[in-house]
């Protein structure tokens, strides 16, 4: 009996000692750095640490700020304190479906982690985003996906790109003369020595610039006066050799007019290409210059952006492209040598403007 016992253990002990052989992983212990680094688990992660947390944005949080910063609370490995972590971030579209953004990499703060994302989101929009911790080739599980709408109210100026939604109470342009900002309707120029100046980081050698107005008769103050425009550098608007003006006049009243002047080129309306509009103060306008394809065109529609066309008018042009530098947006004019007379449109107000090679985004409709 006793001989039959110790066949027994012997026996399993050699079973025992033959599935330790066959399963090298098992049981699981740390690597030399302190991750385990066991075969993936169910959910793909190969890091044993616990998924960091989300901290902002979160619950359909609305972000209004110039800049979106995702934020997580740090995760940690499980058997060491030492191992260093980086965090990746992903941002997808409202369904989930679509990665719009993905940042990796990213080295581990002090108890929490925040990127900022360099990607121009579309506001008005619902985003989801989750983030994972990452360590030497492994990665963590994935948190719970943050939801956030992203906001329109700020602006931006971001390469050749411009967005100023003016209703906020705000711009990121900068003011000359009286102005008076309306809540929800933009910015009233307040006379025609009022306007707002902006500079491109980088040449738009094509592109649109367009606006929205309100409050606008056809009957204003000055001969010239122009409702928006740029120009290469800050030289006086009147005589400077790379200027795009669009104006609306109030003498005679409610003549539109326009001018570009390229490197090799000059486009512009004369005589009875100056076509009257009937503005009406009551009304929105929307208002749109292309350079595009060596042809520069303006069109105008009543009622905003959706609205009916009430004006379209352009020219080709010939030669090199237009090459402002650096390149200046107004909003309005400043005064050249011909005086207040061909500077601002006073008493206009307006909103939403966009500057680009991209065409115009729906939430600058507003």
């Amino acid at each position: 009996m006793v001989k039959k016992f110790f066949v027994f253990g012997v026996f399993a002990a050699i079973a025992i000692a033959t599935a330790c052989a066959d399963n090298p992983g098992n049981p699981i212990s740390p690597s030399a750095g302190g991750v385990l680094t066991a075969g993936a688990a169910p959910d793909g992660s190969t890091l044993k640490a616990p998924a960091p947390t989300l901290v902002s944005p979160i619950s359909n949080q609305r972000v209004d700020t110039p800049e979106l910063t995702l934020v997580v609370a740090n995760s940690s490995t499980s058997f060491a304190t030492d191992v260093p972590l980086t965090y990746r971030f992903e941002i997808y579209n409202s369904a989930g479906t679509t990665r719009l953004y993905v940042a990796d990499g990213v080295p581990a703060g002090s108890g929490t982690t925040s990127h900022v994302v360099t990607l121009q989101l579309d506001g008005d929009q619902t985003y989801q985003w989750q983030a994972r911790a990452e360590s030497d080739g492994t990665v963590g599980p994935w948190t719970t996906r943050g939801v956030f709408v992203m906001e329109t109210t700020q602006g931006y100026i971001r390469g050749n790109e411009l967005y100023d939604p003016l209703m906020n109470g705000k711009t990121i342009g900068t003011i000359h003369g009286p102005v008076t900002f309306i809540p929800g309707l933009g910015v009233r120029l307040e006379s025609q020595l009022s306007y707002i100046s902006y500079q491109l980081d980088q040449t738009l050698t094509e592109g649109e610039f367009s606006i929205i107005t309100s409050g606008m008769p056809a009957n204003t103050e000055g001969g010239k006066t122009k409702l928006f425009a740029m120009a290469s550098g800050y030289s006086d608007i009147v005589v400077n050799d790379r200027r795009m003006t669009v104006e609306k006049r109030g003498d005679p009243a409610g003549v539109v007019a326009w001018r570009f002047i390229t490197h090799g080129d000059q486009v512009d309306t004369e005589g009875a290409e100056r076509q009257f509009v009937d503005f009406r103060e009551e009304r929105t306008y929307f208002w749109q210059a292309t350079w595009r394809n060596n042809f520069f065109n303006l069109l105008i529609k009543e009622g905003g952006a959706n609205g009916n066309l009430i004006y379209d008018k352009g020219k080709g042009f010939s030669g090199r492209a237009y090459d402002p530098n650096p390149h200046v947006i107004y909003i309005g004019a400043p005064v050249g040598r011909s005086g207040p007379e061909g500077a601002s449109v006073d008493h206009v107000t307006i909103r939403q403007v966009w500057v680009s090679s991209r065409p115009r985004p729906g939430f600058a409709n507003r």
